[in-house]
């Protein structure tokens, strides 16, 4: 039959049939994951575990955008706005990446690990816009664009995130001598990316990130992956090299930074983030490391998360709003 709505926006995370009967998980930009019958077309609530919290909370509103990437590729984005946000003021910005690559920016406030929904709404509420881009790489848009960054690792997304910072500063919405940029896992490689190739972002969060890919062959768990995407180093060193750009061209970094990991990540070793913040102490660009014992590629301990939201926010309020 023909394919209707829903509704929306919204994400349905998991479904499950039965006995003439289907319930489905389903987040909006307003609400984590909940349980809803499907009947007839139609959502019929069967939990409401975070409706007391959230009834509460003043979340931005969230906007998609569609904007061209440097070489003219269509790439989707979204832009969230402080809650209090006044039309025609220019706003401290925040480029949040999401994590992956194959991942995606969608209307989910799926609470995560590292969920960026969360940290989205996180900066918004404390008066930053916040800019999220579904760069090349990114699932939602098919197998070719997905596999377009294969073997050239912070290429393309560069250019469709660097796109999407000047469609927000071209928009009015975002301050360009406030420009912050973040993420974790491969956002936070991807961080590194950013800073290593423009020196306007004023402030950095690489979470659980890697510039220098050498570093973690052997020492992670893509060992087949990366033999088969890049082959080994021995034998393609150019490449090896050009995916390491960041700390290979740490020099050119200007930004300062906030480097975390958990001491026991054996997807992206923290030697990544270790790295990095060497280089940049090196250098003389103010960076600081932050490494959480016993916790792995996604932090679990409530007070470590705690603890990492404030370092969040201590350190773009730092270098974006001049505060203490």
């Amino acid at each position: 039959g023909a394919i209707e709505r829903l509704g929306g926006p919204m994400v349905v995370h998991e479904l499950a049939a039965a006995a003439g009967h289907t319930a489905v998980l389903v987040s909006t930009d307003a609400s984590p994951v909940e349980v809803y019958a499907l009947e007839a077309g139609r959502l019929r609530p069967l939990s409401a575990h975070n409706q007391a919290l959230f009834s509460e909370l003043q979340l931005g509103a969230v906007e998609d955008i569609v904007f061209r990437s440097r070489d003219g590729t269509s790439v989707h984005g979204q832009l969230v706005k402080p809650p209090d946000y006044l039309s025609g003021r220019r706003y401290p910005t925040i480029v949040w990446i999401h994590g992956g690559p194959n991942g995606q920016d969608d209307h989910s406030l799926e609470l995560q690990g590292y969920g960026p929904p969360l940290e989205r709404q996180l900066f918004a509420t404390h008066g930053y816009v916040v800019l999220a881009v579904n760069y090349r790489g990114s699932t939602g848009r098919g197998a070719q664009f997905a596999r377009s960054i294969l073997a050239d690792w912070g290429h393309k997304e560069v250019q469709d995130l660097l796109a999407g910072v000047d469609y927000a500063v071209a928009s009015g919405l975002a301050d360009p001598a406030r420009l912050g940029v973040g993420g974790w896992s491969y956002g936070g490689l991807l961080t590194d990316y950013l800073i290593a190739s423009d020196p306007r972002f004023k402030a950095a969060i690489s979470g659980a990130g890697s510039g220098n890919q050498l570093s973690t062959y052997g020492t992670d768990q893509y060992i087949v992956e990366y033999n088969a995407e890049l082959g080994a180093p021995w034998r393609n060193p150019a490449l090896w090299l050009k995916v390491s750009y960041p700390f290979f061209h740490a020099d050119r970094i200007r930004t300062p930074t906030l480097f975390l990991g958990g001491d026991k990540d054996f997807n992206v070793p923290v030697a990544g983030g270790e790295q990095m913040y060497q280089a940049l102490r090196t250098l003389g660009v103010p960076a600081q490391l932050i490494v959480y014992p016993g916790e792995s590629h996604v932090l679990t301990r409530p007070s470590f998360l705690v603890d990492r939201s404030r370092r969040y926010l201590d350190w773009m309020g730092k270098y974006l709003k001049g505060e203490p």
